[in-house]
C-alpha cells in the first residue's frame, strides 16, 4: 500500500471513531462512559473527574445528593445541566413503590424523564429484586419515564425488562462497589445479543482492563462510580477510564482473533534454513 492509500485509510479510520456514537431514547451521545456522584471529597474533584473522563452522563442519586437546596453546595453549581446530561437514579430504594416515588419527585424537582431505575433486595449485596424492579418500570414506563434499568446479569430478566418498558438495559458486572471486574462474561455477551436496547454494564468494575472488556463484549456503555472516586488519584483514574473504553471499543469494532485451543506460529514452520 503506498503512503497516500494508506493516509486514506487512516482518516477513514479516524472518521469513523468520531461518527460512532450510540443512542438512548432519543438522546444521542459520542462518550461510552457514564460516571457516578457520590464518594467524591467534594464536589470540584467530582466535577473534575467528570471533565477528565469525557462522560456526558452523570448519575444522581435523587434521596442522597443535593440538587435543589440552594442553601446548600448544590451539585448543579458544580456539572452544568446544559452541558452533561443529569440520569437521576434510585439508588437506596428497595420496593418498587420507593423507587417510583422517587422518580416522581426528580420529575417535579428537575423535569427528568430519562432516568436510571433500581430496586435492591437487601443491603448486603446490593442486589437488585427483579420482581420489583420489574413492577417498578412497568409503572414508570406507563407514567412516560424512560427507564435505565440495573439488573442481574441474567438474559432472561433482561429480556423482561425490555418488555416491561426499560430504553436500555444495565447489568451489573459484579457487585456494587466491589472493584472485582465482570465476573460472568458469557452472560453479559447473551444479554448484548438478545437486546434490543443500549446495554450497559452497571456495578464492579475496578479498573481500566475492566471497562475495556464491557465495550469488548460489546457493551454500548459503562457506568462507574467507586473506581473513580476511589483510586488514589481520581483525575488520573477517570483519564484510564476514558482511554480504556475508547479502546475496547476500537477492538470490538476490528474483531478480535478467534481462540485456539494449541500455539500457531506467525511465521511458517516450512522453508527454514
Amino acid at each position: 500500500m503506498d503512503t497516500a492509500s494508506r493516509m486514506t485509510e487512516m482518516q477513514t479510520i479516524s472518521t469513523d471513531s468520531a461518527d460512532d456514537t450510540w443512542e438512548v431514547a432519543g438522546h444521542r451521545f459520542t462518550s461510552r462512559l457514564i460516571v457516578g456522584t457520590g464518594k467524591y471529597k467534594d464536589f470540584a474533584q467530582n466535577a473534575a473527574a467528570v471533565e477528565a473522563s469525557g462522560a456526558e452522563i452523570v448519575t444522581v442519586a435523587v434521596r442522597r445528593v443535593n440538587i435543589s437546596d440552594p442553601s446548600q453546595p448544590v451539585l448543579m453549581d458544580y456539572i452544568d445541566p446544559k452541558k452533561i446530561t443529569y440520569l437521576p437514579n434510585t439508588a437506596g430504594c428497595f420496593t418498587a413503590e420507593d423507587a417510583i416515588r422517587t422518580m416522581r419527585l426528580a420529575r417535579e424537582a428537575g423535569g427528568w424523564d430519562l432516568v436510571k431505575l433500581e430496586v435492591l433486595g437487601e443491603a448486603k449485596t446490593l442486589y437488585p429484586n427483579m420482581v420489583e424492579t420489574i413492577r417498578a418500570c412497568e409503572v414508570l414506563a406507563k407514567e412516560g419515564f424512560k427507564p435505565m434499568v440495573y439488573c442481574t446479569d441474567d438474559p432472561i430478566a433482561a429480556k423482561q425488562l425490555e418488555e416491561a418498558g426499560a430504553v436500555a438495559i444495565m447489568p451489573l458486572g459484579a457487585p456494587i462497589g466491589s472493584g472485582l471486574g465482570i465476573q460472568n462474561q458469557v452472560t453479559i455477551r447473551l444479554i448484548v445479543e438478545g437486546a434490543n436496547v443500549p446495554v450497559l454494564v452497571d456495578a464492579g468494575v475496578g479498573t481500566a482492563s475492566d471497562a475495556a472488556v464491557a465495550l469488548e463484549l460489546g457493551c454500548d456503555g459503562v457506568l462507574m462510580n467507586t473506581a473513580i472516586a476511589e483510586a488514589k488519584d481520581p483525575i488520573r483514574m477517570a483519564r484510564a477510564m476514558k482511554l480504556a473504553v475508547e479502546a475496547g471499543r476500537e477492538a470490538y469494532l476490528a474483531g478480535r482473533m478467534g481462540r485456539r485451543k494449541y500455539a500457531d506460529p506467525s511465521s511458517p514452520l516450512a522453508g527454514l534454513i
